[in-house]
């Protein structure tokens, strides 16, 4: 009998219950999905335009680990322009997506039992990945009637002195759709500054904000240039997912430390999928704004169906999510709703826990998904909770 090979750490990492749920979605074309949080459009046709014109041309050999120069150059001049941060395209390393992102900038700064500080709900990939590489998630508890904002208070309760090396932020946020106010952002700036960590900071649904919500980069506060990850995607912002192309800009000893980790990763981002995203910073934004739009729409409907059924919805301010409180309404944990909301009404959503133990007593719904399938999808919703 073949012996066990399998690591401890592949063993320890936590399944995730959201896959379950998709695949069952995927399975039963009756059920309506408002779980993926990957936009339901289709890339701007001059982008695929540019990435069909590389591939005719035949460019479709390695790229430089750090990310091709042209490409750089662009992102340095589209942080400058957009996000008021001054880059030198020698400090921006292009990843294979921002998931990429997130680990080579964990492995260039932490060693074994060396601390993160993680919002609690977040996005659900920070906590596993400082697990994968045995540092010591420090997670900070969110709270609704704070506006799901970081309180700095929190900050000082879960940091470990002189072993914590980073926290990561996410404005707009997944799951809870929070845009950070900029006291927020110079709260988080000064106790960073304070205990001398990191910051990095996802801004992947930097452009999907809503009402009197502005996005501010934090690495363009002041003095922030040499604490300041910002990491960027086009996944998001230009429907690209698929593409697998983010990028990083910061303090060049951490750019060059994620280069060499880079070689033994991915080795470099797709150069057809560079050449694309190339062509999408310096080609016209209208597509991007009219998604923007469109989900905007998609927002206000789901909001509004959501309170007036019972759910308790604060309206979200930035990303394509919404994240209604169910525990007034039943006993059932976060999972077990979901799981009774697919089987009942024929509805696919996350669990609030997928984000954290904050999130038990609610639901992540996304609107990356047709204005029509969601009229759908809230009706079947409110005739099952009925039978609450």
């Amino acid at each position: 009998m073949l012996r066990s090979i399998l690591s401890e750490r592949g063993q320890e990492l936590p399944g995730i219950v959201i896959g379950k749920l998709l695949k069952i979605a995927v399975e039963d074309r009756s059920v309506v999905s408002l779980g993926p949080g990957e936009p339901d459009f289709t890339t701007p046709k001059e982008i695929l335009a540019a990435a069909r014109k590389a591939l005719g041309e035949g460019r479709t050999h390695y790229s430089p680990p750090q990310g091709r120069l042209e490409l750089r150059q662009a992102i340095a001049e589209k942080l400058k322009k957009e996000n008021r941060i001054t880059a030198d395209p020698d400090d921006i390393i292009v990843t294979t997506g921002s998931t990429e992102g997130i680990l080579l900038s964990l492995m260039a700064m932490v060693d074994p039992g060396e601390g993160v500080l993680l919002t609690d709900p977040g996005f659900l990939a920070y906590k596993p990945t400082i697990e994968l590489l045995s540092g010591m998630p420090l997670s900070v508890p969110l709270k609704e009637e704070q506006g799901w904002q970081i309180d700095v208070d929190e900050l000082e309760r879960a940091i470990v002195p002189e072993k914590t090396n980073a926290i990561i932020i996410n404005t707009p946020t997944n799951p809870t759709g929070t845009v950070y106010t900029k006291q927020t952002l110079e709260d988080i700036a000064d106790f960073a500054t304070e205990h001398d960590i990191i910051i990095i900071s996802d801004e992947a649904y930097e452009k999907l904000t809503y009402d009197d919500a502005r996005h501010i980069s934090i690495g363009s506060l002041n003095g922030m240039g040499e604490r300041v990850l910002t990491m960027q995607s086009v996944s998001k912002t230009y429907a690209m997912a698929g593409f697998r192309v983010g990028w990083l800009h910061g303090p060049q000893k951490l750019v060059k430390a994620m280069t060499k980790l880079h070689l033994f990763s991915t080795l470099s981002a797709p150069t057809v999928s560079q050449i694309a995203v190339t062509s999408a910073l310096r080609g016209k934004q209208a597509a991007t704004e009219e998604m923007r739009k469109e989900y905007d729409r998609r927002r206000k409907l789901i909001v509004r169906r959501l309170n007036k059924m019972g759910l308790h919805c604060v309206e979200p301010k930035g990303a394509f999510y919404a994240f209604p409180k169910i525990s007034h309404l039943t006993k059932k944990s976060s999972f077990k709703f979901a799981e009774w909301l697919l089987k009942e009404g024929k509805v696919a959503v996350v669990p609030g826990t997928e984000f954290g133990r904050m999130g038990e007593g609610y639901i992540r719904l996304s609107y990356a998904t047709a204005y029509e399938k969601i009229v759908t999808a809230m009706g079947r919703m409110e005739r099952a909770l009925k039978k609450l």
